[in-house]
């Protein structure tokens, strides 16, 4: 396991979260402004912009993990790294506070919920599921994105 120290360039950075208290300036901004797409909208508390390889997600203090501070999101290759990497960093599964699935077909929702039962156990962390036409690879069903809020960080 690495140590508690890990730095965040030791993972592959697919998001960066940050606070808002205006969703709709936030959003105008980065895509009025710079130009750059919104992917999706959950009402008034959260926002994905799509800032090509990492995904700038704009959260009202309702939705963020941390409100008032940058969270990062890392990239791995199955949910079993993504603990461990959880891990390496000193958490736990029970310090991941949301989990966003992004799937190709709805109707794989009841599979999905099986096996998130296997990892997470009540209370378990914010979701939202959302069915896309298209991943970054044609052959991706599934894309998962977590946020752990780690002790002491």
């Amino acid at each position: 396991m690495a140590s508690r120290e890990s730095a965040v360039s030791d993972f592959n950075v697919r998001m960066v979260i940050l606070s808002t208290d205006d969703l709709d300036s936030s959003i105008a901004f980065y895509k009025d402004t710079l130009g750059m797409p919104l992917k999706f909208r959950d009402g008034d508390r959260y926002a994905a912009i799509d800032g090509g390889s990492v995904t700038i997600a704009l959260a009202t203090s309702i939705d963020h993990p941390h409100p008032g501070q940058i969270a990062v999101g890392i990239k791995t290759g199955d949910v079993d790294a993504a603990a461990r990497a959880v891990e390496a960093a000193g958490g736990t599964l029970d310090d991941i506070c949301r989990v966003d699935v992004y799937v190709r077909n709805m109707e794989h929702f009841e599979a999905i919920h099986k096996v998130r039962a296997e990892y997470f156990k009540p209370p378990l962390p914010a979701s939202t599921m959302v069915e896309v036409s298209k991943m970054t690879s044609p052959e991706y069903l599934i894309e998962i994105s977590a946020i752990a809020v780690l002790p002491g960080k």
